[in-house]
């Protein structure tokens, strides 16, 4: 696999990545507040097990003391995107939606193929057999996104279906100023190695190779995504980007996908042999 070098000079704060959307990373994932125009807003995933006091105190110190949003929205299933999410929406006592494919992971009646240490790249890869197959038991309390694409809580949002790294993946833009959150349809960091997650140098990379099985799936995703020509991304791994350069590098990420993002070797990797 190799990547696409990001300028530093293009590099988000998390606190205030565009109008209305700040983020907060967790170890080696970022979850998402979004605000709406009725003073209210909305959580973006939920992070790792036990830290749910910690994304309480940046809500609160955001939007106020006793703060809770209007909803959570999933951008799926993954262990590390819903780690306090049964803990935040029983407190909280608000919705939770996710893509209609995402629902069987997300009410324990499936598990998730399981993850690939074979892509390598580095200690989160090889580590990846001991992460769970499974997600969370929303059974009563997750709810299917709207077919139509519309966003509960966020009128000028839209979520997209990228499935790829997951059945149920979706991310989430905003056509006025071309905000995109891609969720793990790909990253800013080579999240297979534990160094570069630690160092968050900023490069365009697929989505993470260990915990993604359909790669056909994935190249399609990231090709709709960079027709979108976003101005600013925020994945869910890896610092958020902004700039006039950065829908030339989502193109080239979309162009030469199989070369930058997909692995040299893994049980979900299908490459044609090479000609003699």
């Amino acid at each position: 696999m190799d990547a696409i070098p990001l300028p530093f000079y293009e590099i988000a704060p998390l606190d205030d990545i565009a109008r209305g959307v700040k983020g907060l990373r967790i170890l080696f994932v970022n979850v998402f507040a979004i605000s709406n125009s009725n003073g209210g807003w909305t959580l973006i995933d939920t992070g790792l097990f036990l830290s749910a006091g910690k994304i309480k105190h940046w809500a609160e110190s955001h939007f106020g003391k006793g703060t809770k949003p209007q909803a959570i929205i999933l951008t799926h299933g993954h262990f590390d995107h819903v780690g306090t999410v049964k803990e935040l929406s029983h407190e909280w006592n608000v919705p939770v939606y996710a893509h209609q494919a995402e629902l069987p992971f997300l009410t324990g009646h499936q598990k998730y193929p399981a993850p690939d240490p074979g892509v390598g790249g580095g200690l989160m890869a090889a580590m990846s057999p001991i992460y769970p197959r499974t997600s969370t038991d929303l059974t009563g309390v997750v709810k299917p996104l709207p077919a139509d694409g519309w966003v509960p809580t966020l009128s000028s949002w839209r979520w997209l279906h990228t499935p790829g790294h997951a059945p149920g993946h979706i991310s989430l833009f905003r056509e006025e100023d071309r905000v995109l959150l891609p969720g793990d349809a790909f990253c800013t960091t080579k999240q297979e190695s534990f160094l570069a997650v630690a160092k968050q140098k900023p490069e365009l990379h697929g989505p993470p190779a260990y915990y993604t099985p359909d790669w056909d799936a994935a190249r399609r995703s990231v090709q709709e995504l960079a027709a979108l020509k976003p101005l600013t991304v925020a994945p869910s791994h890896g610092l958020p980007m902004c700039g006039e350069e950065v829908p030339s590098q989502l193109q080239r990420l979309a162009t030469d996908f199989d070369r930058i993002a997909v692995p040299e070797h893994g049980k979900y990797v299908h490459r044609a042999p090479a000609s003699v």
